[in-house]
């Protein structure tokens, strides 16, 4: 596998853009448009929040329903979630907007919307940026960023991956784009991703890696505990590669996987970085436990601590605040057992031994929780099982950000 630049234009056949429609947001990008010139098999993951947006009731129905997929088109800065009727035929409207501009199958296109909850879209200015974005598409990795850029919210940088790999000699490029920053608490995947690859694979292979891959990966991943209306994560999948279509799990198929879960991962970090008002990137490693569950849910617990990610913002190693969240994640251990480190980008310090704490320098325990990534080590002393989860430290700005969001 090799990392290479790019988001979703790396792959062949993939087109992309990025426009202001003003739909909220003034002098910015707002609008984002992929296409594949070859029809793709599709799959997605979404919400598992029994508020679901409108645009998430379409794409289900597209991904489970349609013959093939061919373009998405997404805005930002109003939802259209709780938007009851007329939001689902906004997104009806979107949809044939782009199908008429772009000459394919209404059913043929997904749609996706982020920002504000309860607002209907303003569908003429909707329609106008899908015109722009059609004539603006390309197939360059500029266009692969405008696309990134215009997905934005409260996100501060766009986020992109993308890698090849050799499938029977012929090279398959897997990218991906994705926003989210705040209402980060996934239980499926993320709040919006896009991931294009020219593999040539089939539905069912496609859907069953993508629905493997979240658990470990977006699924680890939260910001201010808060799942949202909206969750979708979409692959677009049309072939262009020219290998040989993958319809088992062979070498191949785990090839593709592999491709598959480093852009997650990626993008998935990536998104916990910057979370709303965040200064560092907090992950917590817990190792050594009974089973994959226990340490799911013993690392996310460490994560979603507000008490843990205000010490991690000010630097403060505070480790009791992570025996704490440990202690109410449901899973039953024997803390006079378990061990705790801190560890940076050289340092590794071990905090917690044998039911209490160690002799260690606050100092550099400051130094290393003063690094943009910083990472808590737990070994459970328990079994074999592992399981990694990212967040990000709560700032003052968290709450500057989301008090006056809607206004």
């Amino acid at each position: 596998m090799e990392i290479i630049s790019g988001g979703v234009t790396a792959a062949k056949g993939f087109e992309a853009a990025g426009v202001e429609a003003n739909i909220k947001y003034k002098n910015r990008k707002d609008m984002a448009l992929i296409y594949s010139e070859a029809p793709c098999k599709a799959a997605g993951v979404f919400t598992s929040n029994v508020v679901k947006a409108a645009p998430v009731l379409w794409d289900k129905n597209v991904v489970s329903s349609s013959l093939y997929a061919q373009a998405v088109v997404v805005n930002a800065g109003i939802a259209n979630a709780c938007t009851g009727v007329n939001g689902y035929e906004y997104c009806k409207q979107m949809a044939e907007s782009t199908a008429k501009e772009l000459g394919i199958p209404v059913d043929a296109v997904l749609v996706a919307s982020t920002g504000v909850i309860g607002k209907q879209l303003p569908i003429d200015k909707i329609t106008g940026g899908v015109l722009k974005l059609v004539q603006e598409k390309e197939h360059s990795l500029h266009a692969g960023t405008m696309a990134a850029e215009a997905i934005m919210t409260t996100d501060t940088v766009s986020k992109q991956a993308a890698v090849t790999i050799e499938i029977d000699g012929t090279i398959v490029t897997v990218g991906g784009m994705c926003k989210g920053s705040g209402m980060i608490h996934p239980d499926m995947c993320t709040m919006l991703g896009f991931i294009t690859t020219d593999i040539a694979i089939s539905k069912e292979l496609l859907q069953e890696a993508l629905n493997e891959d979240v658990q470990d990966t977006f699924n680890m991943i939260s910001v201010d505990g808060d799942t949202s209306t909206n969750d979708t994560l979409l692959v677009l999948a049309n072939g262009m590669a020219g290998n040989k279509e993958i319809t088992c799990k062979d070498e191949n198929f785990y090839k593709f996987t592999e491709a598959l879960h480093y852009i997650d991962e990626t993008l998935a970090k990536k998104m916990a970085g910057d979370g709303e008002g965040a200064t560092a990137l907090f992950e917590t490693k817990v190792i050594h436990a009974a089973t994959k569950k226990d340490a799911k849910a013993l690392s996310k617990a460490v994560i979603c601590s507000s008490l843990t990610k205000a010490a991690i913002f000010g630097h403060d190693a505070n480790w009791g605040r992570i025996l704490c969240a440990l202690g109410y994640s449901g899973v039953l251990f024997d803390p006079e057992k378990i061990e705790l480190f801190f560890e940076g980008q050289e340092k590794r310090m071990q905090i917690y031994k044998d039911g209490m704490e160690v002799d260690y320098s606050e100092e550099e325990a400051t130094a290393i929780l003063s690094e943009p990534e910083v990472r808590v080590v737990v070994d459970m002393k328990m079994g074999d099982a592992e399981a990694t989860a990212w967040g990000c430290d709560l700032t003052y700005d968290y709450v500057k950000i989301n008090a006056d969001y809607r206004s």
